[in-house]
C-alpha cells in the first residue's frame, strides 16, 4: 500500500477506560454493584478466531474486576458453565489466587451421550480451602476436555462468582454473568454455472451449521440458511451473527473490488453489516455478513411479529454492477511523538457521490504486512478549513470507539459541497483491552467533486499531471542519505514550484542561506525515494509546509 503524509493541526485528547464490549473471541459481561464496586467478569480465548478442527487446544481465560478502578480482585472462586445451542457442555468450580482464571481447553469429538456434558472431564488440583475447587499448581494448568469448540457455533460461557477476596468468603448469592464467544466451522460448497463451470465456494459459520446453499445464475446470487431462534427474548442476548462466505476471485462476478448487497430473511442489510474483504486470501474475496443485535432487532421489527416464531435465518448475498472509486491510503502516527505505528488506512468511496450527498467511506487498517487489522476501535472528524463538521467516536457508554470487527467499517458522513476536506482517522486501540500497539492518528486529505450519483454523466477525465523527473527522486534520496547538501535538495525543490508540480502562491527562486528543512522531511524524503509513499502525497506535504513557512525554499 502506498502512504501518504499526515498532517495534523491539532489532536483531541481522549481517556481510554481498560475494556469494553464484545469480540468474536472474547466478551466482557455488564457489570453489577458489588460493595463500593462496579464487578464484571472478561472472557478471552487465544487464538481468539478459532476454527473447529483446526485446534487441539485453546486457553480460556477469564478475569474478575473493578470497572471503576481497572483493578482485578483476588483470591476467586468461579462456577464456570459452558453452553452450546442450550445443551450444557461443561460445569465445574475453580479458583484462582489473582483473580485471573487460566483454563486449557481440549476439544474432543465423538460424544454419543444425550447429555453432552457426561462426556467432560476436568483436570487440577482441589484447593485446599476452596472444596471441588480445581487451580493450577505449579507448572500444572486447569484442564477440560469434552466436546467443547470441536463445533462451530455460538457458545455461552456463563460464570457464577461463588467467592472472591477470600476462598473462604462466600457470597451470600453469587455473582452471575452471561459471556459468549464464536467458534468458526468451515463448510464447503460448489458453484456451478450455466456453462457447466464450477467453482469451489467456502462458508465459514460462527454461529451454527449452514444448509440449502445455492447459487443463482440468473444474478450470480449465493443463498443459504441455518437455524436461529428470532424470539425477542433470545435476540436480546445476541450480540453479532457472524458469517463468511468465501469465493474465489477468479470467478468475475465476486472479484476483488466488486460490491454487493446482502439480505437476512429476505431484508436488506445496511453498509456496515456487509465487508469485502479482498485482503485476507490471494486467491479468494471474503464477503463477511456481520449481522449485529440491532440489524437483529431491526429485521424483527420489519417483519413483525410472526417472525418471532421462526426458526430459520436465510442469508443471500448479490453482487453489484462494477463501479468507480475512489481511495486515499495513509499511516498512523502516535499522539504524542509523531512517529509512524504500524497502521496503515484506507479511504474508499464511490466516484458518483459528491457535494450535498451523505457518502458512505469505506475504511480499511492493514498492518505492515498488509493484513488486516482485527477489533479496531477507532473515531473520526470530517473538517474543512480546520472547522469540524462532523465527528463520531462510536456510542458505547464506557468508552470511545466505533468497532470495526474484521478491520473494514462504512460509515456514512454527510459531505456538504464540492471541495477539499480532511478525514482525520483515530485509532484507539484494538480489542477488548485496547492494545496499543496499533494506536495513532491520521489525515486524508479528500478531494470531492459534484455528485453524479443521480445519474448524471460523468465529467471526462482529468489531464495526466507531469510526472516528477526521476533525477528529482534520485536527488531526494542521496540527500535523505546524507550524499548531498540542503542547498541542494532546495534547488530541486525549486524546479518543481518552476514547473508547476508544486502549487505554491509566491513562491520562487533557487533556495539559499536561511532555508529550514526540519528533520522529518529527511526521513519522509528517503520513503519517497524508496517508493514507500506516492509522488502526490510527497508533493502535497511540501506544498503544505512551503506555504505554512515551515520549509522555506528561496
Amino acid at each position: 500500500m502506498k502512504r501518504s503524509m499526515v498532517v495534523l493541526a491539532a489532536l483531541a485528547a481522549f481517556a481510554v477506560p481498560a475494556a469494553f464490549g464484545h469480540g468474536l473471541g472474547g466478551d466482557q459481561a455488564p457489570a453489577v454493584s458489588f460493595g463500593d464496586m462496579e464487578v464484571t467478569v472478561q472472557t478471552n480465548l487465544s487464538p481468539s478466531d478459532i476454527t473447529a478442527g483446526n485446534v487441539s487446544t485453546a486457553d480460556m481465560q477469564i478475569r474478575f474486576f473493578d470497572t471503576l478502578t481497572n483493578q482485578t480482585l483476588p483470591q476467586v472462586t468461579y462456577r464456570v458453565e459452558i453452553y452450546q445451542g442450550g445443551a450444557l457442555l461443561a460445569r465445574n468450580l475453580f479458583y484462582d489466587n489473582d483473580g485471573v482464571l487460566n483454563v486449557e481447553i481440549r476439544p474432543r469429538g465423538n460424544c454419543i451421550h444425550t447429555e453432552p456434558w457426561r462426556c467432560t472431564d476436568y483436570y487440577g488440583s482441589e484447593h485446599i480451602s476452596a472444596p471441588g475447587a480445581l487451580y493450577a499448581e505449579g507448572s500444572q494448568r486447569t484442564v477440560i476436555t469434552g466436546p467443547i469448540f470441536e463445533k462451530g457455533g455460538l457458545y455461552n460461557i456463563r460464570i457464577h462468582i461463588e467467592g472472591a477476596t477470600s476462598p473462604k468468603a462466600l457470597l451470600d448469592d453469587a455473582l452471575s454473568y452471561d459471556t459468549f464467544v464464536s467458534v468458526a466451522q468451515d463448510q464447503f460448497f460448489t458453484i456451478q454455472t450455466a456453462d457447466a463451470a464450477e467453482y469451489p465456494a467456502v462458508v465459514k459459520t460462527y454461529y451454527d451449521e449452514v444448509r440449502n446453499f445455492a447459487f443463482n445464475d440468473a444474478d450470480n446470487s449465493i443463498y443459504f440458511e441455518m437455524p436461529f431462534d428470532w424470539d425477542p427474548s433470545y435476540v436480546e442476548q445476541v450480540f453479532v451473527v457472524h458469517e463468511e462466505v468465501r469465493v474465489p476471485k477468479e470467478f468475475a462476478p465476486y472479484s476483488a473490488g466488486k460490491q454487493f448487497t446482502g439480505y437476512v430473511n429476505g431484508v436488506e442489510l445496511g453498509a456496515r453489516a456487509l465487508i469485502n474483504d479482498p485482503y485476507s486470501y490471494s486467491d479468494m474475496n471474503v464477503i463477511h455478513f456481520l449481522v449485529t443485535n440491532k440489524d437483529l432487532v431491526n429485521i424483527n421489527a420489519h417483519l413483525g411479529s410472526s417472525n418471532h416464531d421462526n426458526k430459520l435465518m436465510t442469508l443471500r448475498l448479490v453482487p453489484q454492477e462494477e463501479i468507480v472509486t475512489n481511495t486515499q491510503e495513509f499511516y498512523l502516527v502516535d499522539t504524542t511523538a509523531f512517529e509512524r505505528v504500524p497502521t496503515d488506512v484506507a479511504i474508499e468511496w464511490e466516484a458518483a457521490y459528491g457535494g450535498g450527498d451523505t457518502i458512505p467511506f469505506k475504511i480499511t487498517f492493514l498492518d505492515e504486512s498488509e493484513q488486516l487489522i482485527k477489533d479496531v476501535r477507532y473515531g473520526y472528524w470530517l473538517i474543512e478549513d480546520e472547522q469540524v463538521l462532523a465527528e463520531y467516536h462510536g456510542d458505547d457508554e464506557t468508552g470511545p470507539g466505533i468497532l470495526a470487527t474484521e478491520g473494514i467499517d462504512t460509515q456514512h458522513v454527510y459531505v456538504p459541497s464540492s471541495g477539499q476536506y480532511r478525514l482525520d482517522i483515530i485509532v484507539y486501540g484494538t480489542g477488548l483491552d485496547y492494545d496499543p500497539t496499533h494506536a495513532g492518528v491520521g489525515t486524508a486529505l479528500l478531494e470531492v467533486g459534484p455528485s453524479r450519483a443521480g445519474g448524471a454523466t460523468p465529467p471526462e477525465p482529468a489531464a495526466q499531471e507531469p510526472a516528477v523527473p526521476d533525477w528529482v527522486r534520485t536527488s531526494a534520496g542521496w540527500w535523505a542519505a546524507g550524499d548531498i547538501d540542503d542547498e541542494s535538495f532546495l534547488q530541486a525543490l525549486a524546479f518543481l514550484i518552476r514547473e508547476g508540480m508544486i502549487s505554491v502562491p509566491s513562491a520562487s527562486g533557487e533556495g539559499g542561506e536561511g532555508s529550514s528543512i526540519p528533520d522529518w522531511v529527511r526521513t519522509s524524503a528517503g520513503w519517497w525515494a524508496a517508493g514507500d509513499i506516492d509522488d502526490e502525497s510527497f508533493l502535497q506535504a511540501l506544498a503544505f509546509l512551503i506555504r505554512e513557512g515551515i520549509l522555506v525554499v528561496g
